[in-house]
């Protein structure tokens, strides 16, 4: 057989074994198939549309028997999509309900009673630096003094698995069983001399796993934010068994004797295994901070010495304890698209699984043998974690993985992806939904199903033709150009020997190898970063501009700081003198890898934040990366069709959305966001203004462990607008800057970046100043309004009615700093009090500047230091809101205030109740109220 050309060799002759990108086949990757309808069936179901779900059984039969007239052979495909599917379907419906914990929820009534139950973890809670800033009026619950102090000087943080509630009425009490989860924080005893300085370690009772303890406790349930995209407190806790919350003083727990009691539970057994997994966790974090703290550390250099916050990052990346990683380094990691790399994660949990096989297979281990110690060491790993459902998911799929590589003969990376993913949904169809398996299932398919065949079509056969360059038996084997490329790199290796030396014959192939691997990490780089657009955009709101290069910088950083991190661990449980070498090289690492992500994250445009995109374009997205998976194993031609797909993709998923507003109306959102303020405008021409952004009261937060990381601007008010598709404010507003209006800003101003930030005084606040100094950094023109000021915005004419000209506060932020606005719009009208209390209330009556208006924003919550009869009768509104925390602890909004504007026949909304509440004024004069409304 010829060619018709005599200078060139017969293609037929070369071997066909080297094609290493084969087509994307049903029958080469069945298993990725099957769970695709898999979780079709799954979606179908979550979504509860029957409708729907017939109209396809038909369209599938009707097709089946289009099929079965014109390719028999082919016939089975469509029965399988549909059984797939069909079970799919079988396993949501019999996942069991995760319990909402109802009946212990209906005992949080504020009244104190006992509850009885066993300790299923155990973590102390550092002191907290205490917030100046923030409403100083007293609560009526003794509770919010225990939380406080535990803020201020720390406490003992303990889950407890409930057994009985002390039921109470009138004549009789009584321990009623009860299952549930609470958790406490347990504060030391008052000293008798007014100091808050405890002996913190030894004023706390020492516990342990499976104590049965009793304690009088006033029950607290989460706060709940009834708003678009919020992240809930109440979810997270349920997620970890706990449906209530208490503070409690020490010396009234009391650890009861189990022989008076019935045996223990299955469940108690379990919890009683998962407190021990926790104490490990705790445990392992107390080793890597007693080096720190040692003698052998603390002697080292600066830069080979590791601190209290390297300290919280390795114990974040090696077992999963995020108590220690402050707030600054982890909005560093966030914004540079690199968090993944210091958390477990599944990326830690492959990377090991990864390492362990690798070592395994380099000392001639059998592949069952490798398998098996992976797996072994892996779980080990894993539970030392403390075995979080993320660290499940990619353990399961890992150990799945891999015993689909060493059952099926051929290897296919999208099959086994697909045996570990149907394995996850079989046993937890919730997981489809989360973003952790979405995440790590996109990555895998960027990298195993569009990056590595987009390299053997185009660069990886010449890094593998640039090994073994002098076995010349490789040759044989190898395409007529790749084999080309190999005969002259083997000649420009001769030469350059010729000259250097015999030492310099493998310089040549060591830099093209270098190179071409660098190569193949940047497009993996490349494309998982445009596959993960997608998810970062729905889940986190987040373009990452510049995570392929600090990825690329990082990755290998950490691949061998993760490894160097665990010989440190491991050194420290001997001796810290042992620890020191592989200690200082952890510490050099850990810097470096801060260093690039801190200078990287400094550039603004390194984040870009962004609404989700709408259903129909995540549904586009998914379509084209199938089809560039299909695309790239067919020809060299359709590979192009695929690179020139995926950016275009990104490009559609960040392409910017018309906002959601109601052009011609003024409205007026009060956004909930528990016991503060947020108020959200959008003028009638469509300008946007946001007045305060919420904020924890004073030193006290619900959260033990998430306190680090929770932020009501970026997890409860940012969430809101995006879901309007909101990319950009027009102004935001400080009524006044105590921490339950300002806490949530420096967030707002850094994810919607304002054009301008109006305040009214400077008090002498610490915060208030950084938030000063942050406007200025991001370029946000800040302005000072007083009394008597006039603008005209957006469409509305805005008087300003508080402070007084010439009002001044230099010492810590008070309620009558509070800039107060009339909005005006037409004949509708809105007052906007802030926390103004009675004497600048007067101050405006005074002054007359009070008129009767459509819609009033009461002050302070409903305080009975606001909102006086005198100013209310001034302002006679036809509606009144108040942004209140369901079951504060202040009693807002009081009584008096509630009958004040009952009286005057005004309808009132509270966000404790009604959630979200939006009002749209007509010019007109006219209003509409939308009760838990998210997008008018």
């Amino acid at each position: 057989m010829t060619t018709g050309r005599t200078n060139e060799p017969n293609p037929y002759l070369w071997p066909k074994a080297v094609a290493r990108v084969p087509a994307l086949e049903f029958r080469r990757a069945p298993l990725l198939t099957a769970v695709c309808w898999f979780a079709l069936g799954e979606v179908l179901a979550r979504n509860h549309a029957p409708t729907v779900i017939l109209l396809l059984a038909m369209s599938l039969l009707c097709a089946l028997a289009f099929a079965g007239l014109r390719w028999s052979l082919r016939i089975a495909i469509l029965p399988l999509a549909a059984l797939w599917m069909a079970l799919g379907l079988f396993c949501v419906e019999l996942q069991p309900v995760p319990p909402t914990q109802h009946t212990l929820k209906s005992y949080a009534d504020g009244l104190s009673r006992q509850v009885q139950g066993r300790v299923v973890r155990i973590r102390e809670l550092a002191p907290q630096h205490q917030d100046p800033d923030h409403d100083k009026e007293h609560g009526w619950w003794a509770e919010k003094e225990e939380a406080e102090e535990a803020a201020t000087v720390g406490a003992l943080s303990v889950d407890i698995q409930v057994d009985s509630v002390e039921e109470v009425t009138p004549d009789v009490a009584w321990m009623a069983p009860v299952r549930g989860g609470v958790r406490v924080n347990i504060v030391a005893d008052k000293p008798a001399a007014q100091s808050l300085a405890p002996s913190f370690p030894s004023a706390l009772p020492t516990l342990k796993c499976g104590d049965l303890v009793q304690a009088p406790m006033r029950l607290k349930v989460a706060e709940y934010y009834r708003d678009p995209g919020a992240w809930q407190y109440a979810d997270y806790l349920l997620a970890q068994g706990i449906g209530a919350h208490a503070s409690v003083r020490a010396s009234k727990v009391s650890v009861l004797k189990d022989s008076a009691f019935a045996p223990s539970l299955q469940s108690d057994r379990a919890a009683q295994w998962q407190c021990r997994i926790f104490a490990a966790q705790s445990w392992a974090s107390g080793r890597v901070l007693g080096y720190i703290h040692s003698k052998a550390n603390r002697g080292l250099p600066m830069i080979l010495r590791l601190s209290d916050d390297d300290g919280g990052m390795l114990n974040a990346m090696l077992f999963g304890d995020r108590a220690g990683l402050n707030k600054t380094q982890r909005v560093g990691f966030e914004r540079t698209g690199s968090f993944h790399l210091f958390v477990v994660s599944g990326m830690h949990v492959g990377l090991l699984a990864g390492l362990v096989f690798w070592l395994a297979s380099r000392l001639k281990l059998r592949d069952l043998f490798a398998t098996l110690l992976t797996i072994v060491l892996t779980f080990g790993y894993a539970l030392l974690t403390g075995f979080g459902a993320p660290v499940q998911r990619a353990l399961f799929m890992t150990t799945v993985f891999l015993l689909a590589r060493l059952l099926t003969r051929d290897r296919n990376v999208l099959n086994a992806l697909g045996a570990a993913a149907m394995a996850v949904l079989v046993l937890s169809p919730s997981a489809l939904f989360e973003a952790s398996f979405q995440m790590t299932f996109l990555a895998i398919v960027a990298i195993g199903g569009i990056a590595i065949p987009l390299g053997e079509r185009s660069f990886l056969p010449y890094a593998r033709a640039a090994e073994h360059l002098w076995d010349r038996w490789h040759d044989a084997a190898l395409p007529p150009r790749v084999a080309q490329f190999r005969l002259m790199l083997r000649l420009w290796s001769e030469a350059i020997a010729n000259v250097l030396g015999h030492w310099a014959r493998g310089l040549p192939s060591a830099i093209v190898r270098g190179n071409l691997w660098a190569l193949e990490l940047s497009l993996i780089g490349l494309v998982a970063e445009m596959v993960m657009v997608l998810p970062m955009a729905v889940y986190f709101h987040r373009a990452t501009m510049f995570a392929v290069p600090t990825n690329m910088l990082s990755v290998p950083l950490v691949a061998i700081l993760a490894p160097t991190a665990v010989v440190t661990f491991c050194a420290s449980l001997v001796s810290p003198w042992i620890a020191l070498l592989p200690g200082a090289i952890t510490a050099l690492l850990l810097h470096g890898v801060t260093g690039v992500i801190g200078h990287i994250s400094a550039v603004h445009a390194a984040d870009l934040r962004v609404p989700g995109p709408v259903w129909w374009v995540a549904a586009i997205a998914v379509a084209a990366w199938a089809f560039c998976c299909w695309a790239v194993r067919q020809s060299r031609a359709w590979a192009w069709a695929a690179v020139i797909m995926l950016p275009c993709v990104a490009a559609i998923v960040l392409w910017p959305e018309h906002a959601i507003v109601s052009r011609g109306m003024m409205e007026v959102t009060a956004i909930d966001v528990g016991q503060g303020d947020s108020i959200f405008i959008a003028a009638p021409d469509g300008a946007t203004m946001l007045i305060d952004a919420g904020g924890p009261v004073g030193g006290v937060t619900e959260a033990a462990e998430a306190t680090s990381r929770f932020d009501v601007g970026e997890e409860v008010v940012s969430p809101y607008l995006w879901s309007r598709r909101f990319r950009r404010l027009d102004v935001v507003a400080l009524s006044h800057a105590h921490s339950d209006h300002m806490g949530g800003m420096p967030a707002v101003l850094r994810n919607f970046r304002p054009r301008e930030l109006w305040v009214s005084i400077d008090p002498n606040s610490d915060a208030y100043r950084s938030l000063l100094s942050e406007a200025k950094d991001l370029g946000i023109t800040v302005r000072h309004f007083y009394a008597g000021t006039q603008i005209a915005w957006g469409g509305t004419q805005i008087t300003m009615l508080a402070p007084e000209t010439g009002y001044v506060n230099p010492r810590d932020p008070v309620n009558n700093d509070s800039l107060v606005m009339r909005m005006q719009y037409g004949d509708a009208s809105v007052l906007l009090e802030g926390d103004a209390e009675a004497p600048s209330e007067r101050e405006m009556l005074a002054h007359g500047r009070i008129a009767p208006v459509t819609l009033l924003k009461v002050g302070h919550h409903g305080s009975r230091t606001s909102t006086t009869q005198e100013f209310f009768n001034a302002a006679a509104p036809k509606d009144a809101v108040v942004s209140v925390g369901k079951g504060n602890t202040f009693g807002h909004p009081r009584y008096e205030v509630i009958e004040r504007i009952a009286e005057a026949r005004a309808k009132l909304y509270r966000t404790d109740e009604f959630g979200l509440t939006t009002f749209l004024l007509g010019r007109g004069g006219e209003i509409r109220e939308l009760v838990d409304a998210s997008n008018p």
